[in-house]
């Protein structure tokens, strides 16, 4: 598909870098201060907006998605209105592909120096040299789950290691009465289930994607909803007893049921078979009505003070190696955090889909929501 998109000529501005302040509010004279970002819900700690507005003056709208495929049609569509994006980094790699986004200005992003060099490394293979993005947090897609009713349904000995509790349809038949939630997104699906069936979880062949479309459609009748931000709540509430999600998300929920203080204990686990790992990506559509603005913005998220007060906040891990000591230790430890060297062994990246294998994703997921 050809995109026509925009492309609008960056104003030269230098940001001189002042210890951790970095004179974020030098904005271009010929961009009005306004700045429009595009993320994922439940993502960002309460005041970073506000903080941001106060010293840069630049005014911020903030909305938010809940999936890489809402956010990649309006990618492609174009005119988004956007400046600031965030998506995962397999979505990101096929959309600089397309010529979505514009070339990062380096120069105005010295707290690019704050990055994890390894991690950094791993993000070029498919954003080469860096050049695209800067990535916001990351995360594992795991299990979330209601201690007591699992123990309630399983029995006091039963231990949650394992996809088998929400892949294994007999299992699952077990938990469809207390609320059973999966991710909304096939690219998070298909391959964790293609990982637990013993095969390639980045297969690209028919045959073996139609293993995991075999046993998502004996899973489906205990699956209470597809829906990527919302078991967050009905785990916490205790509507759900089980969610396949993204790991900060499920410690956003336990945070919120330890809060509520009604009788809910919220835990998360990588499974023992691997789970995917995945990143997600700050970057600027090509058609972004104020670059330099985004620039400014990006350029403060990656201050080692604000990034560590998201990843507080929202309990994703931090690629910002400068923040990791200002970083709760409860966090640090937390090996559905930072997961341990064992656990790491058992994590895979996503693969970029190509088109025949995205549309063959979405038929799958169409035919499993409707039942047709």
């Amino acid at each position: 598909m050809k995109l026509k998109l925009l492309g609008l000529a960056v104003t030269a501005m230098v940001l001189a870098s002042c210890g951790n302040k970095d004179n974020a509010g030098a904005a271009s004279a010929e961009e009005e201060k306004v700045l429009n970002v595009y993320n994922w819900s439940d993502y960002i700690a309460p005041d970073t907006l506000a903080n941001f507005e106060k010293e840069t003056g630049i005014k911020v709208t903030y909305d938010v998605f809940d999936s890489n495929e809402v956010l990649e049609t309006k990618l492609v569509t174009g005119n988004t209105g956007y400046d600031v994006v965030v998506p995962s980094l397999t979505f990101l790699a096929r959309q600089i592909q397309a010529g979505v986004f514009m070339p990062l200005d380096k120069s105005k992003l010295p707290n690019l120096a704050n990055l994890d060099p390894e991690i950094q490394a791993n993000i070029a293979k498919l954003d080469k040299d860096n050049a695209h993005s800067v990535n916001y947090l990351w995360g594992t897609t795991g299990i979330g789950y209601n201690v007591k009713k699992i123990k309630e349904i399983f029995g006091d000995d039963y231990v949650v290691d394992s996809y088998d509790l929400v892949f294994n349809p007999e299992n699952l038949a077990k938990l469809k009465s207390c609320g059973v939630y999966f991710l909304d997104s096939p690219s998070e699906i298909v391959p964790p289930v293609l990982n637990y069936l013993g095969e390639d979880p980045n297969s690209f062949d028919e045959a073996v994607i139609a293993k995991a479309e075999a046993r998502l459609k004996e899973l489906r009748p205990y699956i209470t909803q597809f829906h990527s931000s919302e078991y967050i709540n009905a785990l916490a509430n205790g509507d759900a007893c089980v969610a396949v999600g993204w790991s900060g998300d499920i410690f956003q929920a336990a945070t919120r049921a330890e809060e509520a203080d009604a009788g809910v204990e919220v835990n998360y686990i990588i499974p023992k078979e691997g789970t995917a790992v995945w990143f997600d990506m700050m970057a600027i559509p090509k058609d972004a009505k104020h670059p330099n603005n985004a620039h400014i913005f990006i350029n403060y998220i990656l201050r080692p003070e604000v990034s560590a007060e998201i990843s507080n906040y929202v309990a994703y891990a931090s690629a910002n190696k400068a923040s990791l000591a200002m970083i709760d230790k409860e966090l640090l430890d937390n090996p559905g955090v930072y997961p341990t060297a064992d656990a790491k062994k058992g994590l895979f990246s996503l693969a970029v889909l190509p088109p025949e294998v995205d549309r063959l994703f979405n038929r799958i997921w169409t035919s499993l929501k409707t039942g047709q």
